[in-house]
């Protein structure tokens, strides 16, 4: 059946407006991090910046393996199959991550001596490292049984329960940063207690979720792993390369002055608030496009992948005029630090530009991966990222000493030409598609 326009843009609302919620939640979980932890000192940010930048660089890589959960069941219940029989499947294969990850983790801590950050910032990184390697086991458990749970379009409790997190990691956060009671005060350590709680709470709620929704039985299927593998492999990579281009920048520039890692990390946090709604629409889309896909409508499959690719970079136009309005405002949030705000004003104008570019690549994302071809998001990311923006950015910041500034101009570069490899792809793949249905 084809559907209205009106019909497109509600089918795909239903499954992203919940999503908005919790990927906001999740976001504000970590924008309450910056929060507290500028409001303890600027070193306190600081040290979190640098120990975030490298775990999340780690940890990145297992969450793009389990987010190929949900277009992969997609597709099959597009095409009749069951799909409920791979939720445990789906935990295993999570879990084993988690601890692969975990000691990956963990095995960057002594390495932190080597990289010549301030003295004073080290002990609070390696503590922070730590504590976190511990929680992957919480945050992987909440992120495969969320994709699970999307994978049948059901998204309002989950993404409801990150959204409750929010208040609960802030509520900790205070009591164990600052201290409160007999509670003393913790400063980092508080922040990664804190985030180790709230990620098994997400994580053991989502579960008990799960067998009260539905039942299940116990399937061992090593084709679900091939196919997760083969289907997420290319995506974890891929976004493996973008996080690590974007935290590089907070270690590099960390090893200089810590309140340049701080500036990355509060200028993060503001984009990564902007960038939740598409990448809820780009979730959306993959659902949409993979049962599409799966059931062989290829007219339903393109005009979900065009009407949420508009209202992706619709979004993302307005949040541009939003940072081009009020940059002092935005900064003034997280800190009052001159010499933080100074830093971080100019990168929000370049920041405006970057935003229309990041909607688009991560709508057309959302398209690669409900159609099963996530090698060319690989392959545009790592060209984009690594063949352009780093050494562009470091050009720019240290032998025309333009600093973070220049790293920000790499990025900008690098959402373009990224936009501009997965447009042409898709057009070859959307014109063979057209002709395969004709013949």
């Amino acid at each position: 059946m084809v559907f209205s326009t009106k019909q497109y843009i509600k089918e795909l609302l239903n499954i992203a407006l919940p999503i908005i919620l919790g990927n906001l939640g999740f976001i504000l979980i970590g924008a309450g991090d910056v929060l507290i932890a500028g409001q303890h000192s600027t070193n306190t940010l600081a040290a979190i910046s640098i120990a975030t930048a490298i775990t999340n660089c780690i940890q990145t890589f297992g969450i793009g393996l389990i987010v190929s959960v949900s277009p992969l069941l997609s597709n099959f219940r597009g095409a009749n199959q069951s799909a409920k029989k791979y939720f445990y499947p789906t935990l295993r294969f999570s879990m084993s991550l988690a601890f692969i990850v975990m000691l990956l983790v963990l095995g960057v801590i002594p390495l932190i001596d080597l990289l010549n950050f301030e003295p004073h910032l080290v002990p609070m990184i390696k503590q922070y490292i730590f504590i976190t390697a511990f929680a992957t086991f919480g945050g992987y458990l909440h992120a495969a049984m969320k994709e699970f749970l999307q994978a049948f379009e059901i998204v309002l409790f989950p993404n409801l329960l990150t959204f409750i997190a929010v208040f609960l990691n802030i509520g900790l956060n205070i009591m164990l940063v600052f201290g409160y009671g007999p509670i003393p005060e913790m400063g980092v350590v508080g922040l990664a207690i804190a985030s180790f709680i709230v990620r098994y709470f997400m994580g053991i709620a989502l579960l008990i979720y799960c067998f009260a929704l539905m039942k299940f039985r116990n399937y061992k299927e090593f084709d679900y792993y091939k196919q997760l593998i083969k289907i997420g492999m290319p995506i974890s990579v891929a976004i493996l390369v973008e996080f690590v281009a974007f935290n590089l920048i907070a270690i590099v520039m960390g090893r200089v002055a810590g309140v340049y890692a701080a500036a990355q990390n509060l200028v993060c946090t503001l984009t990564t608030v902007s960038f939740m709604v598409p990448l809820a629409i780009s979730n959306a889309i993959a659902v949409k496009v993979g049962f599409s896909n799966g059931a062989k409508n290829y007219i339903d499959l393109k005009n979900y992948a065009k009407i949420g690719t508009l209202i992706c970079v619709g979004f993302m136009a307005c949040s541009a005029m939003v940072f081009l309005s009020i940059p002092d405002t935005l900064v003034g949030l997280f800190t009052k630090d001159p010499a933080l705000i100074k830093i971080c004003v100019p990168i929000l104008y370049i920041l405006a530009g970057f935003q229309l570019f990041d909607g688009l690549q991560v709508a057309l994302s959302g398209i690669y991966k409900g159609i099963k071809k996530t090698k060319i998001v690989l392959l545009a990311n790592f060209i984009a990222y690594w063949l352009l923006s780093i050494p562009l950015g470091y050009t720019l910041a240290f032998k025309y000493n333009m600093g973070i500034m220049g790293f920000w101009i790499g990025l900008v570069s690098a959402a373009v030409s990224l936009c501009i490899i997965m447009l042409l792809m898709l057009k070859h793949y959307f014109g063979k598609m057209d002709t395969e249905k004709v013949l």
